[in-house]
């Protein structure tokens, strides 16, 4: 994806903050000045700040990390769920269930309740029970939707979040900041940027603003995120090939050794069984009573006249 321009940024409203009256003094070094009572952010910085955050988002996407989408406020709502579903990313965008971090082994069970109750649903087993039974699982079900709907495929802690309007986000970014889980945040002028670990300085109360924002780091995460999909779908074929041919090998040398095991046993079998054969073939033959044949007596005719 390209570099968001300045103009882009101006057009979007992302350089409007709060009013003076109601800033934070720690946002003042990303603030350009003042113009009837609200305080312009300085783009320049935005701009850069933006290209950092984007790249650490696609670098950590593109070693298969988990980055948490985070913006239940109404402005940002849709793009989050928008770009953290093409992302393949687990978001929040209805309510902060408290814990869904620092509790998470406990959330964790509430997930896989939702995914039985999904399953129940599905193969319309819900419907064999009693109505009250019913509808009171159909009401369970409907409430883990809509808390942990985005979250029902994160088996483990993220690897960072990305916050929209940390006012809003109090508790996700204190559970985040407790857990050391790097934080990329849109912070406006009313807010600390402290505990963020990538700071984009802009308007978080206006939809524009929001979803240009949302859109540049979600891009970068998306692409990141699918070439390392390819990458492992790859390498799992690739060791999937591997694994049937050293199987293949496997058999075909098995194979070659029970057939030459067959063979010896049938040479061996040959050999006991011709073995008596060639005993009588070779053994002196002999005369009828067991006496030796004529020409082998102590002596013959002639020698006997001789004598």
């Amino acid at each position: 994806m390209a570099e968001v321009g300045i103009k882009e940024l101006l057009e979007a409203g992302v350089h409007f903050g709060h009013q003076t009256r109601r800033w934070n003094p720690r946002m003042g070094r990303y603030i350009h000045g003042e113009r009837d009572g609200i305080h312009i952010i300085d783009l320049l910085q935005t701009q850069e700040l933006l290209e950092r955050a984007r790249e650490f988002g696609g670098n950590l996407a593109g070693r298969g990390g988990t980055i948490l989408f985070v913006g239940t406020k109404k402005q940002a709502r849709d793009a989050v769920a928008d770009w953290a579903q093409r992302s393949g990313m687990p978001f929040v965008n209805q309510r902060w269930l408290g814990g869904l971090l620092t509790n998470f082994s406990t959330i964790s069970k509430r997930i896989d309740r939702l995914h039985e109750l999904t399953a129940l649903e599905r193969e319309r087993q819900l419907d064999l029970l009693p109505t009250k039974e019913r509808m009171a699982r159909e009401a369970e079900l409907r409430k883990l939707e809509y808390n942990l709907g985005g979250v029902r495929d994160m088996k483990r802690l993220p690897q960072a979040v990305f916050v929209i309007d940390l006012k809003t986000e109090t508790i996700a970014l204190r559970e985040a900041e407790r857990l050391r889980i790097p934080i990329i945040a849109l912070v406006d002028t009313n807010c600390d940027p402290d505990p963020v670990d990538y700071v984009i300085p802009g308007n978080d109360d206006a939809i524009r603003s929001c979803e240009l924002v949302i859109r540049t780091v979600g891009e970068a995460i998306n692409e990141a995120a699918t070439a390392w999909r390819t990458e492992e779908e790859r390498r799992r074929a690739e060791e999937e090939r591997k694994r049937a041919e050293d199987e293949e090998r496997r058999r075909r040398e098995e194979e070659a050794r029970r057939q030459a095991e067959e063979a010896a046993q049938a040479a061996a079998r040959e050999a006991e069984e011709a073995g008596p054969a060639e005993q009588r073939a070779q053994a002196p033959a002999k005369g009828s009573g067991g006496e030796p044949p004529a020409s082998e007596a102590s002596g013959s005719p002639d020698t006997v006249e001789a004598q």
